[in-house]
């Protein structure tokens, strides 16, 4: 996958540690290794021992006492949350496409006399079309990932039962990525090629 910004990466990091160190903390409460190994829990840290709770009675008195819209005020920031938190980890999932690829490397924004670009989409159907029209192939599709000036290439091909993984992968380095390689002239673009052979029924022997 295309590396993400730094931002998410170390957002990343610092939410896993934050979790890592509320877990191993609460493990520690739940074995009771704070008494057996005579460790001082964290000042403040309401686990401590296996018979603890988050919340005593002090503080769900204290809690219960406010007004009417204490609770459905704290529901809502919570689902809130939530529901950032999901689209956040949808976006870092989601691989980025860049809507055109700078033709040779310069972008019209950059060079308006010499920048030519050309739409992903078209990129990837003719490298697709080019690919499924090889010896042993049965079906191609490509789709084309990665920023615009650094796109990336994912080809999965699905093979004929006769096909042959390692003439067919040849022949995608020397047709359709060679061509797509001179005509956007990024000969050395990335690219990830997946390769399967069609279900196909066992031949009896007679």
């Amino acid at each position: 996958m295309t590396p993400r910004p730094a931002p998410n990466r170390i957002l990343l990091a610092l939410t896993g540690l934050v979790l890592l160190a509320g877990g191993l903390l609460v493990l520690a409460a739940g074995f009771d290794r704070y008494r057996r190994h005579r460790l001082t829990p964290p000042a403040g840290w309401p686990l401590t021992t296996p018979d603890d709770v988050l919340l005593g009675s002090a503080d769900r008195v204290r809690w219960s006492g406010q007004g009417w819209w204490w609770w459905p005020a704290v529901i809502a920031v919570l689902a809130l949350v939530t529901l950032l938190a999901l689209w956040w980890l949808l976006v870092q999932l989601r691989r980025p496409r860049p809507g055109a690829v700078a033709v040779g490397g310069t972008s019209p924004q950059a060079s308006p006399q010499a920048g030519v670009e050309l739409r992903g989409k078209a990129l990837a159907d003719a490298i697709s079309d080019e690919a499924g029209a090889l010896p042993g192939v049965q079906q191609a599709e490509v789709g084309i990932t990665g920023r615009a000036a650094h796109p990336r290439a994912r080809v999965d091909l699905t093979l004929t039962p006769q096909g042959s993984p390692k003439a067919v992968l040849q022949a995608l380095c020397d047709g359709p990525l060679r061509t797509a390689g001179q005509s956007t002239g990024r000969p050395d673009m990335a690219t990830e090629a997946r390769l399967r052979v069609a279900r196909h029924k066992a031949r009896r022997a007679q």
